[in-house]
């Protein structure tokens, strides 16, 4: 079993992509184990929610099982993974926003009873629902800075900080030079320290 692990862990995901485009479906099986973890967490930061960030996920990756045979290998497949991961918060961030928009919310309704209703304020003292996900008060206040700053600058932090890109992998996804990537990142990085400190006390800190 050892042996069959290592074998399968030296393969290169450019190597898995030729296999699946050649008729072993089974290669996919190892793109998912290894971009899973990855891909989850993106929709986490980008949604908010363990159970929509789920669903998006689950939509990334039946999304990828269908368009891998026409990818051509131009990008890293990380990069178009993660590509294809943003595009889909993106267009279920929109769902959401147009349903906000339409729907006439009864004074009574608790808050969270829709799938796409998002706090927006700070946590409170009480337990979040994801508390599990959520180990510590500072990864709640983390998350709700991240939801209040602009698209642009949640993806280059998310990407950066927290997934670890380097900033030539994320000027491919943006399609913006290293230096742009750099100034944008640097600016990024000021507005969410505007937002924490606006709600992080004096004794939080010591």
């Amino acid at each position: 079993m050892l042996c069959i692990f290592a074998v399968v862990q030296g393969v290169s995901d450019a190597q898995l992509v030729e296999r699946f485009k050649g008729g072993d479906h089974s290669a996919f099986n190892e793109i998912t184990r290894r971009y899973q973890h990855k891909v989850y967490r993106i929709c986490y930061r980008w949604m908010g929610q363990e159970q929509i960030a789920s669903e998006v996920a689950q939509d990334v990756f039946v999304a990828l099982f269908r368009s891998l045979s026409r990818f051509r290998g131009e990008a890293q497949l990380s990069t178009w993974i993660y590509r294809v991961s943003i595009n889909h918060c993106k267009n279920r961030r929109m769902y959401q926003h147009r349903r906000a928009i339409h729907r006439h919310d009864s004074l009574d309704q608790p808050i969270g009873e829709e799938e796409d209703s998002r706090r927006r304020e700070l946590p409170a003292d009480d337990p979040m629902p994801d508390a599990g996900l959520h180990q510590s008060q500072a990864q709640q206040l983390l998350q709700q800075a991240l939801d209040q700053l602009d698209e642009e600058q949640r993806y280059i932090i998310v990407l950066r900080d927290l997934e670890d890109l380097s900033y030539e992998e994320i000027g491919e996804l943006l399609g913006l030079p290293r230096g742009t990537v750099k100034s944008r990142l640097h600016r990024a990085r000021g507005q969410l320290a505007k937002v924490l400190a606006r709600h992080i006390k004096q004794e939080d800190i010591l």
